[in-house]
Parts: structure tokens; C-alpha cells; sequence
């Protein structure tokens, strides 16, 4: 049975589902005699449709999309929007290597309770737990046909402990076994520096000082550099235009409803200034002596002008 190569997979499914409509009908109790015998070779028609099916999701597998952004730069806000988008699945706070101890009652996480077991796992089968949970996760979301997103936990890789460590990121492991399409996300540097100080989470590096923060955002810029990436504050000024371009970046279908819906999305991870309405905020109070530093600091106007910011811009937000 012929076909068109450059045909999608949803174009497949729409083409099929049609024919079996048209099957259906035909070989329908009610129909005449004669075409119930024309009816018969449906069984061979079904295995060539299921065939089709099968070649088109080896040919274009669905991805797996991930959001990356560092806390306290509005990531929860546009990883909840994106969740209110039609048929995605997202996973929030996802980390397999994480360097955060968890609860002592765990029952659930097979990685933490390896990790923490009389033989410790090593990296790699960590690694591979978690891949082969994601695979479970995957056939099904596929099966249902949703969207998989994965919003990565990237604090502790690029902002804990006294140095970023040489391990895979987010994107590198699912890249392993899936296919990935990626986004990052930025906000202006001193207003999440000024939110991971008033949640204290900047006492996390050592030291807790704005070069070192900039420092480390580098190291986040530079694991994902190849990602496309949009601006928080792009974001709450337009949201509508960003959300489509979010969408055509992972391939996910669009809702003009999100700005109404996206509140009755809740995910882990929501630490900034709560609400349900998307806006920009007044930047948080902070001493001038801090602008100063931050104009000393090498590593910091050099991340103004890697993002396209300027020092005095006071946005604000999450």
C-alpha cells in the first residue's frame, strides 16, 4: 500500500481515522448483502492502518519537552501556563541527581531510597531509574495522546553547595533515550538575586554574593546555550505573544483561554509572589550599596549584556 513520506503522524491519524469511519459504515449490520461480501477483506485494511500507525511513530516519535530556569525568575508562573495549554502533562521540580537529601519516609522514590541504600547506587543507575520511569510515563502520555513536559529543578545543580558540579544536566539525560525539545527561561539577574534573598535560598553558594550568583548563572547560560529562551518580563508584558511562541518552540498546541485558566494549575515549586493574574511587579527594596556591587562585579555586567538587560531596568516580578 502506497504513501506519502512527508506525511506527519497526525496527518496519518487523521487519514485513518477517516478511513476507519468510512470502513465502519460499509461493513455496518445494515448494509446489503453484496456489500457485506465487498466488506470482508476489513481485517487485512485494519493491519495496514495499524502498520501505517506504527511506521509514522518510528519515524517521528514524539518528544519529551523541558523547561529549565533557575529560582526565583518566574518560572512557576510560566510552567503553570504552560500546563493549562490543551492535552500537556508537566512534571514539576524534576532533578535525578539532585544533591538534596530527602524526607527520611520515602516510599515512593525508588532513586532516593537506592541512593540511600546499605549498597549505595552509583550515578549512572540513578541515571537509568529514572529514564526507565520516564519511559513508563512516555508510552502512556503517547497512548492518551498528551504533551510530556518536564520542568527541571536546576538549583541544585547550578545554585548549591560550594562549586557547580561536572554531572549531565536535565536535557543531556533525557536525551539519552527521547527525543527533546527545550526552553529556557531568563529574569533580570538582581531581581531574582533579590528574591533568593528574601526566601534566604541565596545562603545556599558559598559565597552568597551577587558576583557568585552571576558567576553560576553563566554556568546555567552556558549548559544550555543551544536551548532558545525567552524573557520573564517579555512574558508578563505580552503574554499572548510569548505563550505562542513558547508553543511553536515545543510544539504544542495553543489555548487563547490560557490567561483565564492557568490558575487552577497548581505545581510544586511556586515560592515567589503568589497570584493568578499575570502582571509585572515593582522591583523589591534594596540598599544602593548592593547597585554598586553590582557594577564592581565583572561577572555580573557581563550577564546584563549576555541577556540583554540594563541595570537600571526595574521590572520586578516573581
Amino acid at each position: 500500500m502506497s504513501h506519502r513520506t512527508d506525511e506527519t503522524p497526525a496527518d496519518f491519524i487523521a487519514a485513518i481515522d477517516s478511513a476507519l469511519g468510512l470502513l465502519k459504515d460499509y461493513g455496518d449490520q445494515s448494509a446489503p448483502a453484496d456489500a457485506k461480501v465487498l466488506a470482508q477483506p476489513l481485517p487485512s485494511l485494519l493491519e495496514q492502518c495499524q502498520g501505517l500507525l506504527a511506521e509514522a511513530e518510528v519515524q517521528d516519535p514524539p518528544p519529551v519537552r523541558t523547561l529549565h530556569h533557575l529560582a526565583c525568575t518566574g518560572g512557576t508562573l510560566i510552567s503553570r501556563c504552560i500546563a493549562a495549554q490543551p492535552n500537556t502533562q508537566v512534571l514539576s521540580e524534576v532533578d535525578p541527581l539532585s544533591p538534596f537529601v530527602p524526607s527520611g519516609f520515602g516510599p515512593t522514590d525508588l532513586i532516593g531510597l537506592s541512593r540511600f541504600s546499605s549498597r549505595p547506587a552509583d550515578q549512572e543507575t540513578q541515571i537509568q531509574l529514572f529514564l526507565a520511569g520516564l519511559r513508563v510515563l512516555y508510552d502512556q502520555a503517547a497512548r492518551e495522546g498528551l504533551h510530556l513536559v518536564l520542568r527541571e529543578h536546576t538549583h541544585g545543580h547550578f545554585n548549591f553547595g560550594d562549586t557547580v558540579p561536572e554531572r549531565a544536566s536535565l536535557h543531556e539525560i533525557v536525551g539519552r533515550a527521547f527525543p527533546v525539545k527545550a526552553l529556557i527561561s531568563v529574569r533580570h539577574p538582581l531581581d531574582s538575586y533579590l528574591s533568593l534573598q528574601d526566601s534566604g535560598w541565596v545562603q545556599h553558594f558559598t559565597p552568597p554574593t551577587l558576583d557568585e550568583y552571576a558567576r553560576r548563572y553563566h554556568a546555567f547560560l552556558d549548559a544550555y546555550r543551544h536551548c532558545e529562551c525567552i524573557r520573564y518580563e517579555d512574558f508578563v508584558a505580552d503574554p499572548p505573544a510569548t505563550m505562542q511562541h513558547i508553543c511553536n518552540t515545543l510544539a504544542l498546541g495553543y489555548s487563547l483561554d490560557f490567561p483565564d485558566t492557568f490558575f487552577a494549575i497548581k505545581l510544586s515549586g511556586d515560592s515567589g509572589r503568589r497570584g493568578d493574574v499575570i502582571s509585572s511587579r515593582p522591583r523589591r527594596a534594596h540598599p544602593p550599596a548592593l547597585e554598586q556591587e553590582a557594577r564592581d562585579s565583572e561577572s555580573f555586567m557581563a550577564l546584563l549584556t549576555r541577556l540583554d538587560y540594563s541595570l537600571d531596568c526595574a521590572m520586578g516580578g516573581a
